[in-house]
């Protein structure tokens, strides 16, 4: 082997590898949050029947992207940032879309056809919080716009902690008004599932919090 070869065997390949496919799976979680906010507004079954299934195939979809960026850590001698912090965002950002499809999944399966107001604003917060996680992981690749990354960790901070009450407002309106128990734990299953995934965005926020620290 040549010292030629050797040395471009270190040489880092982050523009054409982690960047890119961190940017992909970000933007994956922002169309299964748009998909899924359509389909819970949605008044026709068969539409919500075939949103829900393009939530399933972005969820292989990201699960894919997920496992290349762990292949590419394992490839990589060296790496942008720690290799701790490259796991963790990727597993959280994975972790969101998990979310995302179990709760689609969950209504899908449990025949849901009423998605009452709390259901719906804890979609569209997933996807306030998605669009966020997407313009930080954009930022990261040249960490020259430190406030732009901040600031979008703040926002997706300030949603999770809306969601939290959103779905505390949900759960003790269930438990106040529906006589129904399993209609009951149909609809708290979904709930902690879309709150979760919110949880989730905050988790990336945070990673991406940790690399700004340890990179300023």
């Amino acid at each position: 082997m040549s010292l030629n070869s050797i040395f471009q065997y270190f040489v880092p390949k982050d523009k054409k590898t982690f960047f890119p496919l961190f940017e992909q799976a970000a933007s994956n979680v922002v169309s299964m949050a748009t998909i899924l906010v359509e389909a819970v507004n949605s008044v026709n079954p068969a539409t919500r029947e075939e949103l829900f299934r393009q939530i399933d195939k972005l969820e292989n979809k990201g699960d894919e992207l997920t496992h290349q960026i762990y292949l590419e850590l394992g490839k990589n001698f060296i790496t942008p940032f720690d290799r701790e912090d490259i796991h963790s965002l990727a597993t959280a950002i994975d972790d969101v879309a998990d979310y995302i499809h179990g709760a689609a999944n969950r209504m899908n399966l449990y025949k849901i056809d009423d998605f009452n107001e709390h259901i719906r604003k804890l979609s569209e917060l997933i996807l306030q919080a998605g669009t966020d996680l997407e313009k930080a992981v954009r930022e990261l690749k040249d960490l020259r716009n430190v406030r732009a990354i901040a600031d979008s960790c703040i926002r997706i901070n300030s949603v999770e902690n809306q969601a939290d009450y959103v779905f505390d407002r949900a759960v003790a309106d269930l438990f106040l008004y529906e006589t129904d128990a399993i209609r009951l734990i149909k609809y708290k299953e979904i709930l902690a599932a879309l709150e979760t995934a919110t949880d989730m965005c905050e988790d990336a926020a945070n990673v991406m919090e940790s690399i700004l620290v340890k990179n300023a």
